[in-house]
C-alpha cells in the first residue's frame, strides 16, 4: 500500500491531458499497489501569493525563532510540506506552457523549499536533498514534440523538475507525455501513445 500526492496545474480542468494522464497513471499505480491511498490538490485552485522579501525570510528562519504570529503565516507551507512528506509517490500534472511550467507549480516549489527542513549543505558546501525515498512521475502534455528533435532544447518542464526536485532529494523521476495534442495526423493518437508508455516501477 503506498500513499499517493496528485499535483494538478492545469488552468483547463475539463479538459486537461494532464490531468487525465495523472489520473491514468494513478489508476496504474493502485492496480500495482492495491489499496493505496490518494491526496489530490489543485494547485490553480490554491490561489497562492507569490514570493516576497517578507515571506521568503520567514520561510528560511528556524520556527523557533519566529514568534506566533509569523508562525502562523506559514502554516499554508507547512501544511504543503506534511502534505509532501506524508507521500510515498507523488504525481505531478505538469502541462507546458510557454516552454515551462505553470507559475502555480513553482510557487508550490518555492513553498516547499525550506533550509533544514527538505534541503541542506554539507560541511563541504555540497547541497543535501532531505526529502528521499520518493517516486515521483510526471504527467506531462504539450502541443507539440519537446522529447525529441528541434523542440527538445525549448522543454524547461522535465529537465527542470528533474533539476530542482533532484536538488531536494526526489532523484526517483519518470516522465510520461502527452505531445504532439496540436499536430494534425499525431494529435489523434497523442494520449493512447502516452498512455501506452506508462509503465510502474
Amino acid at each position: 500500500m503506498k500513499h499517493i500526492l496528485h499535483l494538478m496545474s492545469s488552468i483547463q480542468p475539463r479538459e486537461s491531458y494532464s490531468i487525465q494522464l495523472g489520473k491514468i497513471i494513478i489508476a496504474k499505480i493502485k492496480e500495482k499497489y492495491p489499496n493505496s491511498t490518494l491526496d489530490e490538490l489543485n494547485l490553480v485552485d490554491l490561489d497562492m501569493p507569490h514570493l516576497n522579501p517578507e515571506l521568503l525570510r520567514k520561510l528560511f528562519t528556524p520556527a523557533d525563532l519566529l514568534n506566533e504570529e509569523e508562525k502562523k503565516s506559514i502554516a499554508f507551507s507547512n501544511n504543503l510540506l506534511e502534505q509532501l512528506l506524508a507521500a510515498d509517490i507523488i504525481v505531478i500534472g505538469a502541462p507546458l506552457y510557454n516552454f515551462t511550467i505553470h507559475s502555480v507549480l513553482k510557487t508550490w516549489i518555492d513553498y516547499i523549499t525550506r533550509p533544514g527542513i527538505t534541503f541542506g549543505y554539507g560541511q563541504d558546501g555540497r547541497p543535501i536533498g532531505l526529502v528521499t525515498g520518493k517516486k515521483v512521475y510526471v504527467a506531462m502534455s504539450s502541443g507539440g514534440i519537446y522529447s525529441e528533435g528541434p523542440g527538445q532544447v525549448n522543454d524547461f518542464v522535465v529537465p527542470y523538475l528533474q533539476a530542482f526536485l533532484g536538488f531536494l532529494g526526489m532523484t526517483d523521476l519518470t516522465a510520461f507525455r502527452a505531445e504532439g495534442l496540436k499536430i494534425p495526423g499525431l494529435k489523434e493518437d497523442a494520449m493512447n501513445k502516452a498512455i501506452n508508455s506508462i509503465v510502474i516501477d
